[in-house]
Formats: C-alpha cells, structure tokens, sequence
C-alpha cells in the first residue's frame, strides 16, 4: 500500500514527507496505522554514515493494527498497539527473558533494514527505501512491524501519546526497575532529565528510593523532575557535583544513571557511588572512558543498559497501570508536532526545548 512518510535522503538533508509503498505484510508481521510517533534521541543515528540512505526513522511508534501476515496468532485487525524494538526468540538471552541483549538486536534494529536485509518499501522513483528502522519506521500514516515488537493495550487508552512507552520511557524505568534493581530506601542519581532520565526519576519513586537527585543543564527540566519525584536537583555547570552528591548522601548514592554518553558526566556519576554503588549507562558513550584506577574499587559495579533490559510486553502495561494510578505521569513530558513539522520536532529535541516531541500523522 501508498503511505506518507518522513523520508531521510542524505545526513545533513531535512525530512521530506513523501508518498511510498510498503510491502504487504509477511509471516509474522502486521500492518499498523500510526496514531503517534516518539521522536527520540536514537533516532538522530540515522544521520550517521553508519544508517544507509534513503530511510525512515522513527521507533516509538503506536496505533491501530489493519492487518496481519501469516502465523500471527496472537494479534488481531482492530487492536491497538504500542511499538517497541525487535529480537528474534530464540537465542540465549532472549530465551531467558532479556531480548534487548538479543544476538541479532543491532541488525534487527539499527540499519533500517528487515532481518532478511530487505528494505520493504519502495519511492516514487521506483527505488528502494529502507523502512524497518527498530523493525517499525513509525514516522509515517502507516508501517509494518513484526508481532515479537508490538504490545497489545486497552482501546480506551490516549492511543497518540503511547509510542514513548516503546522505548525512552521503556529505558528509563526498566533501568530502575531491572538493570540496577533500585531497593527501598535506598538513593539514586540520575545524570540528565530528557525523556530517559525523568522516566527513571518517577520510576525510583515507585521503587521506594528515598533520596532521588536530579542532574541537568536546563533549569527548567529540574524544575520538573523535582515535581516528578526528584528529591534534590543539582545543576550540571556547578563546581564539584560529586562533592555535592555525598554531602546529600552521607557516603555516596547506592546507584547512579547516565543518560548523556557524555564521558566527564560518567567519571562523575562513579565518583557520586559509595562502595558497592552501581552506575548503569544508557546510550551509546561519544568518546574514549578512562576511569581513575580506584574508582571501581569498593565493589563498585559499571555496567551498560540497552532498552532497560526490558519485556515489553511486560514493562508496557506496567507502565500504563502506574500511569492510570498517577504514579507515572509520562504524558508531562510530551509535546505533539504534525508529522509534516518533523524537521522542526528534531530541532527542539536536540536544544532541549522539548523533552519528548510525538509526531501525528493527519488522519
């Protein structure tokens, strides 16, 4: 079928919105009518020289399933689903219930391609486009995503504002609740408040954190988090922001989360830890990570956190249920655009000044 679609055709180009026709949904995939698009910080990975081109991104899709390929049990016209990223079921981890660590998680997801290496859309030109970014590219009226990435939610849901729950929102608190398995009681840092980072701010309130301090640039989005849950904000231009963590914490914070790749904001986020702390890293760091020859030393633990190892099909609807219950009010952090003004939803993603852009396509 013809769908719009904000296509990418070079790295420093802007989106254009273009007509192109998707492959009919095969084995165990559906076809979904987009209701709402994330626009997330990923997604600026698609300008890389690493992403071939022409392609569409997006990968925090939600909607309304309009059909269904061949052995698709499980899913039916009419339901209305929340996208999230791909795994294929049966290597090792995600045979134990942790597919973001899936073997084939980085073909499957970042190269806009279908796992086979098709594209599965094709241009006006007649050329193809590659449309399988996070097994979704929901930055258009229609896509085609497997059944393994789709989540299936209620019908009286504000179905727009879902997608985010597919991925940043998804990282934020599966990183909470999952990868550091924040305890009651305890104290955690979190180390930038975009939509990753204010997911884990209202998720370690929901884990019983007693102390939970908020680090950003933007005074604004503190003064967020704080109403979030944050129980101390700390500027990220202050002097010696360690120094400031452990005169809040007494020894240090039990765990510690970086969302900025940023390598001088990591060294930081280990130096807040007290010994046997842990910092779980979200993202992809830009630039070499040289830590100080002690700073693991106490038992300290560094790890690396991919989609909040997470079971969407378990962590979605958790999610809504806090949500329903006004214990995670995600919806503060969105701001809507038409899909036509992507190129504009992209640029206040990267200055900050809007936390968690959806893209809606025109009905």
């Amino acid at each position: 079928m013809w769908t719009d679609a904000a296509v990418l055709r070079a790295e420093g180009a802007p989106y254009t919105i273009e007509q192109v026709e998707l492959d009919d949904p095969g084995p165990g995939e559906v076809l979904v009518k987009i209701a709402g698009a994330g626009l997330c910080h990923t997604d600026l990975l698609g300008r890389t020289e690493l992403i071939g081109k022409p392609v569409i991104l997006g990968h925090e899709g939600s909607g309304t399933i309009e059909a269904v390929g061949t052995g698709v049990t499980t899913l039916s016209v009419g339901d209305h689903v929340v996208l999230s990223f791909d795994s294929c079921g049966t290597c090792a981890n995600c045979r134990a219930a942790h597919p973001a660590y899936c073997a084939e998680f980085f073909p499957r997801n970042l190269t806009g391609l279908a796992a086979d290496g098709s594209h599965c859309a094709t241009g006006q030109d007649g050329k193809p486009v590659a449309a399988r970014w996070f097994a979704q590219s929901s930055f258009a009226t229609h896509t085609i995503a497997t059944a393994r990435n789709v989540v299936r939610v209620e019908r009286d849901l504000p179905l727009e504002l879902l997608g985010p729950l597919g991925c940043s929102l998804l990282t934020g608190a599966g990183s909470v609740f999952n990868s550091l398995a924040v305890t009651p009681g305890s104290s955690i840092v979190v180390f930038g408040t975009g939509g990753v980072g204010l997911a884990a701010v209202m998720a370690a309130g929901v884990a019983g954190a007693a102390t939970v301090i908020a680090v950003d640039l933007h005074q604004g989005r503190l003064d967020l988090a704080a109403e979030l849950g944050a129980t101390h904000t700390i500027n990220g231009s202050d002097a010696d922001i360690a120094a400031q963590i452990l005169a809040l914490t007494g020894d240090g914070a039990q765990y510690s989360l970086d969302t900025t790749g940023v390598p001088s904001v990591i060294t930081t986020a280990v130096n807040s830890l007290r010994p046997t702390g842990m910092c779980g890293l979200v993202g992809i760091q830009q630039g070499d990570l040289v830590l100080d020859p002690f700073a693991l030393a106490g038992g300290r633990t560094l790890t690396g956190i991919l989609e909040g190892d997470a079971v969407p099909q378990l962590l979605v609807p958790r999610l809504i249920a806090l949500w329903k219950q006004g214990r995670f009010p995600f919806d503060r952090l969105i701001t809507t655009y038409p899909l036509h003004e992507i190129n504009q939803a992209e640029a206040d993603t990267t200055t900050g000044a809007s936390i968690k852009p959806v893209l809606i396509p025109a009905s």
